[in-house]
């Protein structure tokens, strides 16, 4: 059954572009066997024979191994941290500010920076790149509409300002989408961005091996400006900092040092 199962991930490297050998294996294939079993089929090497032949089985895939759970403005006490300390050690030595939004899901991450930077920093010519596998997640986020749990921490006046009442959710205004650009991007195949300020990447290094983890902090360091940051989630401290060249400057916040 285990060489099944390292079949079926070697076949699925090949076939999509995503080694689900660097993700930690437990949890992994935890969350394959379920939704395998739930489809009806009793093993891997029947499982993947459909997914090669029904493309809203490959997506239904897909979208099971990227972690989609994203809220508006997550821990605000770190993004507090964010906005009084990080930002405007960031634009101490200029008015421009690159920002990429690593492994962004539904997008909520991105456009609670847009609206800080809005709020808080008018004045900054800020960018931010948002990218993540999952093709599914990122139409989402392009289209902005969200429900009313994903938006329980962002602060009341900002959901009045920002996002207009649709159906059963909310729409985000045109304004915020301005400053992102949304990208596909693998995390663990792909070439990395350059020359950024901040790197904004939580709650998804945890389900990866540490070799994986490894490569992705320094891909992150060489990614970052001297002096940039990397901000990373409650669960995701690095132990190891000075290794990628960062040093930690506040609770999951590094800087490229």
């Amino acid at each position: 059954m285990k060489d099944e199962y390292y079949s079926f991930i070697e076949k699925i490297n090949r076939k999509v572009g995503i080694d689900l050998s660097l993700y930690k294996e437990t949890q992994m294939k935890r969350r394959i066997t379920t939704l395998r079993d739930k489809r009806g089929f009793n093993s891997f090497t029947s499982y993947y024979n459909a997914l090669i032949q029904e493309n809203d089985l490959l997506e239904e895939f897909i979208d099971r191994l990227t972690i989609n759970v994203s809220e508006f403005y997550r821990n605000p006490k770190r993004w507090e941290v964010l906005q009084n300390t990080i930002f405007p050690l960031l634009i101490r030595n200029g008015g421009t500010l690159k920002i990429w939004s690593a492994a962004c899901s539904t997008g909520d991450e991105p456009y609670s920076l847009a609206i800080m930077l809005k709020e808080r920093f008018p004045n900054i010519n800020a960018t931010i790149l948002a990218t993540d596998l999952d093709e599914n997640v990122l139409s989402k986020a392009k289209e902005g509409k969200y429900e009313e749990q994903a938006l329980k921490d962002l602060p009341k006046p900002y959901l009045n300002k920002y996002f207009t009442k649709d159906g059963n959710g909310y729409r985000v205004d045109p304004s915020l989408k301005q400053l992102i650009t949304f990208k596909k991007h693998n995390l663990l195949a792909d070439k990395y961005p350059d020359n950024i300020d901040l790197i904004v990447c939580r709650n998804v290094l945890i389900y990866f091996t540490d070799e994986a983890k490894d490569t992705i902090y320094q891909n992150f360091s060489n990614a970052l400006k001297l002096g940039g940051v990397l901000f990373v989630g409650s669960t995701e401290q690095i132990f190891n900092p000075n290794k990628y060249s960062f040093k930690l400057i506040d609770t999951f916040f590094y800087q490229k040092d």
